[in-house]
């Protein structure tokens, strides 16, 4: 199987759906990641919090340890995107060239901008993709409900998950390995539904079924 995951920033995919893309890369499927920002970014100050050069590099390390297939990045700015042909064409173009057949994107509920422009492309995008789930990576508050309805057993790809989380060591850092423990509690706890240690849960756009 050819699977995208699409992401805002660098760090997106690893924190909603890297378990699942451990698990892909695990029973031999091809993954490929894109995505849309340079993700360096700065605080409402205008203090560099980080450099496009530092999530770049973090990211190629992350994507290692996940065992993606090929990564590729837009060019647009952080806290800049938006739901434009540009954006359309970058998704459509490895759409058509990997012959995808699964994606992973942003909950269209996030109530993170670039998040939702990101989303919006995607389902433009990928309409002809028979098969899309959508994640959150965040643990911001959204007046729309979260309808995951769709889980895939992480227990045995935590960890990857985990160390790939861990490769980005400017945001983990600062934000003092929070991270780690809410994602962890939030497979915990989706485990916990559907009767396994550790899950990712997603809010199923469609799926066509083989």
């Amino acid at each position: 199987m050819n699977v995208l995951a699409l992401g805002a920033h660098f760090d997106d995919v690893e924190l909603g759906c890297g378990g699942a893309i451990a698990k892909h890369v695990a029973n031999g499927d091809n993954v490929y990641v894109y995505t849309a920002t340079l993700s360096g970014y700065q605080d409402p100050s205008d203090k560099v919090v980080r450099e496009d050069s530092v999530a770049m590099s973090e990211a190629k390390v992350a994507m290692k340890v996940l065992g993606v297939s090929d990564l590729t990045c837009g060019f647009f700015r952080t806290f800049e995107l938006e739901f434009v042909e540009k954006l359309n064409a970058d998704i459509i173009n490895i759409v058509e060239k990997r012959d995808i057949q699964l994606v992973y994107t942003h909950w269209l509920g996030d109530i993170h901008h670039d998040h939702i422009a990101l989303a919006k492309a995607s389902l433009h995008s990928c309409r002809h993709v028979k098969k899309m789930l959508m994640y959150r990576s965040n643990w911001y508050q959204s007046t729309t409900e979260f309808r995951g309805n769709f889980y895939i057993d992480i227990s045995d790809h935590w960890e990857t998950k985990r160390q790939a989380i861990l490769a980005y060591n400017s945001e983990v850092s600062r934000t003092k390995y929070a991270w780690i423990d809410f994602f962890e509690n939030e497979a915990r706890n989706a485990g916990q539904r559907v009767g396994v240690d550790k899950a990712e849960v997603f809010e199923m756009v469609k799926w066509l079924v083989d």
